[in-house]
């Protein structure tokens, strides 16, 4: 019998500084991370997930967690983490409007395998862009129905939002997650207790979790992965090689000529040539 464990690729993406490192390390570790750098390239977590925990179909399983920088700097060639992909995490910022426009955005640039074009192909929108065209181009109901991908929207930075507005009183961003019939979870990245097992944002993560892995399956028994985001280069989708525990370099200096040369080096679970 084979003992290695599956996995499932998770993207999480968003504006540069909404705090998705210190998310990614908090699902990742179950702790906060107080001096988080910024992302160059792509950086690499992976969580050890029970999959329907307490059934007799539980599974172990890996999320391979790939947090995207959103340097603008790198919008044209970050596209290399994309795919392929069985999940999308949408973040944004509480305390940040904009963070949450631009998660249309972020969700097209994905699903449309490019990383260069936010707008929709085939649209009327050309060189003279108006705010109505902008905002028209891309349809994530049509999008995300066509790719099945599943989606989860996360707010950050709970703990500063306007103390004189409660929590549970304050409108939901929502829009993007209503749009794609995604959950939605609001929380402190600096709070381990966030997503503490138990909590009802647990639940949800846990359940996000287990709908990527489910699509993962059901694309796995049809042998069909056209219903997601496949990779355009050459991905070996059989390889069952097990999961070493390697030091890699996350940061991709390569992506421009003038990016930078520092890097963030992390020991983590990674199957070779996983990039």
């Amino acid at each position: 019998m084979s003992n290695t464990i599956d996995k499932v690729r998770i993207l999480l993406v968003g504006d540069s500084g909404v705090g998705k490192t210190c998310l990614t390390h908090l699902i990742a570790h179950g702790e906060s991370l107080h001096r988080p750098g910024w992302t160059v390239g792509c950086n690499i977590e992976v969580k050890l997930h029970e999959y329907k925990e307490g059934t007799p179909q539980q599974k172990p399983y890996f999320i391979e967690l790939f947090d995207v920088g959103g340097s603008l700097s790198h919008k044209n060639s970050r596209s290399v983490f994309y795919a392929p992909t069985d999940g999308i995490i949408l973040v944004h910022d509480l305390t940040n409007r904009k963070s949450h426009n631009n998660l249309r955005d972020w969700l097209f640039e994905i699903l449309s395998k490019e990383g260069k074009d936010t707008y929709k192909p085939g649209s009327n929108v050309g060189a003279h862009k108006t705010a109505n065209d902008e905002q028209n181009a891309f349809d994530p109901e049509e999008f995300v129905g066509a790719a099945q991908i599943p989606i989860l929207v996360m707010g950050t930075k709970l703990d500063l939002v306007d103390e004189r507005r409660q929590p549970k009183t304050v409108q939901k961003a929502g829009g993007i997650a209503e749009q794609c019939g995604a959950e939605e979870i609001w929380l402190n990245c600096r709070d381990p207790r966030s997503i503490a097992a138990g909590t009802t944002d647990a639940v949800k993560l846990s359940r996000f979790f287990d709908r990527v892995i489910e699509k993962k399956q059901q694309t796995r028994d049809t042998g069909f992965y056209g219903s997601g985001i496949t990779d355009r280069r050459r991905y070996n989708t059989t390889s069952t090689m097990p999961y070493n525990m390697t030091n890699i370099t996350t940061a991709a200096n390569s992506m421009k000529p003038n990016s930078p040369t520092q890097t963030q080096t992390r020991n983590v679970l990674i199957e070779p040539n996983v990039l």
